[in-house]
């Protein structure tokens, strides 16, 4: 075989061994498979799996922030029994659990097999009130699971913006706002009404001045009317 035979045989084969490793790559990395490598993700034993743990905050939020915030991760039971979610906590700051209807539960039960994402529209949440967090940062996360126990994990905290939009803190209820007007209009009432009576009396004091006036000055007449009498004898 001639050099140029045996260097073109060389590269065929080398050539034949990158190809598959770079197929490889592209389909396992982070951004194909849609998993982005900071979010935590931890197990109890072989049963129960969280996966993609964040601390979501409403919109637009960044730096220290003071609020309500939702939890949003995918918890899978790979046991043969039913599990269930007892609570959740961020930072120590219990979390309100709710089901699919928006109703608070004491629990979220998993059964075999079943893996469920929570935070997503139309589905189980996890939410607090208020805590102090900084957006961009981490916060200590807290599971405590009826049968397997407690795990903790530290989250990845980010606003509700790009992939996590929808996963964030409902806005407050319109009829939180509209309470203050309630208020309003009760306040001027008691002052609406006490100034009439307020102008009542003053009109009566006058009507009454005018009155003892009107009066004095018809005794007045009166005296001078025996003076013209007598000015007419």
């Amino acid at each position: 075989m001639s050099r140029s035979l045996r260097r073109g045989a060389v590269a065929a084969i080398v050539l034949a061994a990158i190809v598959p490793l770079a197929a490889c790559a592209a389909g396992n990395d982070a951004s194909t498979l849609q998993i982005k490598p900071d979010n935590a993700a931890t197990a109890i034993g072989t049963d129960v799996k969280l996966n993609n743990i964040v601390v979501v905050t409403p919109k637009g939020t960044a730096g220290s922030y003071s609020g309500a915030a939702n939890l949003t991760v995918n918890v899978a039971n790979t046991g043969t029994e039913d599990e269930v979610l007892t609570s959740v906590k961020i930072g120590d700051a219990a979390a309100k659990l709710t089901d699919e209807s928006g109703a608070t539960v004491p629990g979220i039960t998993l059964e075999p097999g079943q893996s469920v994402l929570l935070g997503a529209e139309g589905g189980p949440t996890a939410s607090i009130a208020t805590s102090t967090l900084s957006v961009g940062g981490y916060a200590k996360t807290t599971f405590t699971f009826k049968n397997a126990g407690e795990v903790s994990a530290q989250a990845n905290v980010q606003p509700a913006d790009g992939l996590y939009e929808g996963f964030g803190p409902q806005k407050a209820s319109p009829s939180a706002a509209a309470s203050p007007s309630a208020g309003a209009s009760g306040s001027a009432s008691p002052g609406a009404s006490g100034s009439p009576s307020a102008g009542a009396t003053a009109s009566g004091s006058a009507s009454s001045s005018a009155s003892a006036g009107a009066t004095a000055s018809g005794s007045a007449g009166g005296s001078a009317s025996p003076s013209g009498s007598a000015s007419a004898q």
